[in-house]
């Protein structure tokens, strides 16, 4: 972790052991370092401390493995290779980006053809085929869909799962609700990646004269950009666990638009029909029955279309197909985006249903502020956490607060 008052005139004179005595989010090489900081920092600790206090809500899971993904990860006595590793998922498959080596691998050997359709699990430990039962109303936890869909809780599946799970908790969050008269039995959700470039010399986003705050809280972000240049966004390298919505979504046909720069240029337009649910290890399961993928009327039932650029730039070509009952933004950090600025001024003139993920509480908090400023009043939809995040701790973060993909959910 870095001294939160590097660059203020003298240079670091060590690791920043020593943590703010009031919110204990921030560290500091040094007393000299801490002192010269307290002006920008005083108008935030309070917020940090309140913030602190929510930890352990933050780690709360109800998985066997919880200790050793939060905890023992955030000090260090596990890591996110080892997690990985102790279950035979480390850099196969669609769990190759869920690590730091993943991430630090070159642009030119990533390869499309290293990924696939299998969970690389036991039939027993993911959802592989249809439900036995009914959906329930309302999935409220981790617990509730692990019960609904018989895995038992040292199954690593949420890992990959927290993406459309967290698609179904944004459109309960959002109060819609399909099949009912407003919606029919299609759903067109607008699914948008992060914005193209950081704002770390503008010091202005949405109103937002705290540069200082951007560069050392959202630094997730911006590492997310620098990735960019090497390959798209995580999601499409786990294509197959989006499945999942039929089961969550069943007799309901969707339409997915994936909408992002960093969309690769030979992806740009492509349509992929989601027929069959990601695949066990078991030769002789049910889902490897290609007869058996899952269409209504002989037509698929989750569609989902790429588009490369920015959403207000691609908005009126996407929307000839299908306009969105929703529009989700994962891990949006918007105030580190200055190209979140012309969106969010399209979301509110199309007024259409917005619901933004980030990964830690301040994010939410700067980008709340961001989109206030833009709609002139309060989110309707307040900072929330997500029931549905990503049960693994986020590796090497700016503030002691632990940070989930997908943590807090708000919008307009």
């Amino acid at each position: 972790m870095e001294c939160a008052g590097k660059g203020r005139g003298t240079r670091c004179t060590g690791p920043a052991k020593r943590r703010c005595g009031r919110c204990g989010a921030v560290a500091y090489c040094s007393v000299d370092h801490q002192v010269e900081h307290w002006n920008d920092h005083k108008d935030e600790c309070k917020r940090f401390e309140q913030q602190m206090e929510r930890v352990d809500v933050l780690n709360e899971f109800p998985f066997t493995f919880s200790e050793e993904a939060t905890i023992q990860l955030c000090q260090k006595q596990e890591s996110r290779c080892s997690f990985l590793n102790k279950r035979a998922i480390h850099k196969v498959g669609m769990w190759f980006y869920e690590c730091p080596c993943g991430e630090r691998e070159p642009a030119t050997s990533f390869n499309y053809t290293r990924l696939n359709d299998s969970w690389i699990l036991p039939k027993i430990l993911c959802p592989c085929s249809e439900t036995l039962s009914p959906i329930t109303k309302h999935l409220r936890s981790w617990k509730d869909y692990y019960d609904w869909r018989c895995i038992p809780l040292h199954s690593p599946v949420a890992l990959l799962l927290h993406w459309p799970l967290t698609i179904r908790h944004a459109m309960q969050t959002a109060g819609l609700e399909p099949m009912t008269p407003e919606f029919g039995d299609t759903l067109c959700i607008h699914y948008l990646g992060r914005g193209q470039c950081p704002s770390l010399t503008t010091g202005t986003i949405c109103g937002l004269n705290k540069p200082t705050l951007i560069e050392r809280f959202l630094p997730l972000q911006v590492t997310a950009l620098t990735n960019k240049q090497k390959r798209p966004e995580k999601e499409l390298l786990q294509l197959p666990v989006f499945a999942e919505l039929l089961a969550l979504f069943p007799g309901v046909t969707l339409h997915i638009a994936f909408v992002g720069p960093s969309i690769p240029e030979e992806m740009n337009s492509e349509t992929i029909d989601l027929c069959s649910y990601a695949k066990c290890l078991q030769m002789d399961c049910i889902c490897k029955d290609v007869d058996r993928d899952v269409y209504s009327n002989k037509r698929p039932r989750l569609t989902l279309k790429l588009w490369r650029g920015l959403y207000h730039d691609c908005y009126k070509d996407i929307t000839k197909d299908y306009y969105p009952h929703l529009i989700i933004a994962p891990n949006a950090g918007i105030a580190a985006y200055p190209s979140w600025l012309p969106t969010i001024e399209l979301i509110k003139e199309i007024n259409v249903p917005a619901i933004f993920s980030d990964f830690c509480e301040e994010a939410c908090h700067l980008g709340a502020s961001c989109l206030s400023s833009v709609i002139g009043h309060s989110i309707p939809f307040p900072i929330q956490l997500n029931p549905f995040r990503q049960p693994i701790a986020m590796e090497d973060t700016a503030l002691f607060l632990p940070c989930y993909s997908n943590c807090f959910l708000y919008g307009f």
